[in-house]
């Protein structure tokens, strides 16, 4: 039985964010995610998660300034600095929060900079992550984002992402694979998932094209949902998708494949 973790970045957006978590716990979700817990103290979102009964499974590492297009930093050579303070307050909130996996996000290759010098940076960025999320018991997530709905986006394939695994050389680094992602970019889900699960550290899920609830579009959630069981996957996933018509709407699909929040 997958067990889901519901993405309040993207569920309950009809709602402020503070009162998403009573939401999820209501409609049965036992666990939350979110992409930056930053703008809130993490006392205050440890009450939330307290309160209602739920555990965190993931957050992102800060990833410069989202308003101005900032999609991850940490393949910036420029940037160093930035990333290493925004990795120390994500030690912090992930002592705060009990959360043991944390994702990066590489970000666009910056103009005038070499594919090279990007890698390099990266490795490097990760590498001090890990090293950082091991001292508090937590783990790296790497993920990679297709490049239609992130032009440049520096990692967009699962052999990217495992290369640079095998490059850190830690072994609390692990790939966060979103399906959605995956199947805008490569394709080959069930196989890719087969031959990695033991490097794979999360799961999220939404349909293409559009990005709404499974169900919606054209993977076969039904098959890949009971294929992952069989596998042996034993991680969260996540509910990443842009809900139709509404969140309460979108949730029928859960009950209608057998399963519970």
């Amino acid at each position: 039985m997958p067990r889901f973790s519901a993405n309040l970045t993207m569920l309950y957006t009809e709602s402020p964010f503070e009162e998403r978590f009573a939401l999820a716990a209501r409609s049965g979700f036992k666990a939350v995610e979110y992409l930056f817990p930053y703008p809130y103290e993490p006392e205050r979102l440890a009450g939330l998660l307290r309160d209602n009964g739920l555990t965190q499974a993931l957050f992102n590492l800060p990833a410069g300034d989202w308003a101005t297009g900032d999609r991850g930093i940490a393949a910036d050579p420029a940037r160093k600095a930035e990333f290493r303070q925004g990795v120390e307050r994500a030690v912090e909130y992930a002592q705060a929060l009990g959360v043991t996996r944390v994702n990066c996000l590489a970000g666009k290759l910056p103009p005038g900079v070499s594919c090279e010098a990007a890698w390099d940076a990266l490795a490097e960025n990760a590498a001090h992550a890990a090293d950082a999320l091991a001292a508090v018991g937590a783990s790296l997530l790497v993920e990679f984002i297709n490049r239609k709905d992130i032009p440049g986006f520096f990692l967009h394939g699962t052999a990217q992402v495992l290369r640079l695994i095998d490059a850190v050389g830690r072994p609390n680094v692990f790939l966060q694979y979103d399906v959605y992602h995956a199947q805008r970019e490569e394709g080959e889900l069930t196989a890719t998932l087969r031959a990695n699960l033991e490097r794979i550290g999360h799961v999220q899920i939404a349909d293409n094209p559009g990005r709404h609830q499974p169900g919606t579009g054209e993977i076969d959630y039904r098959f890949l949902l009971a294929e992952l069981d069989r596998m042996g996957y034993t991680g969260h996933v996540g509910l990443e998708y842009v809900p139709a018509p509404d969140t309460a709407g979108s949730l029928g699909w859960i009950a209608e494949y057998g399963y519970t929040p």
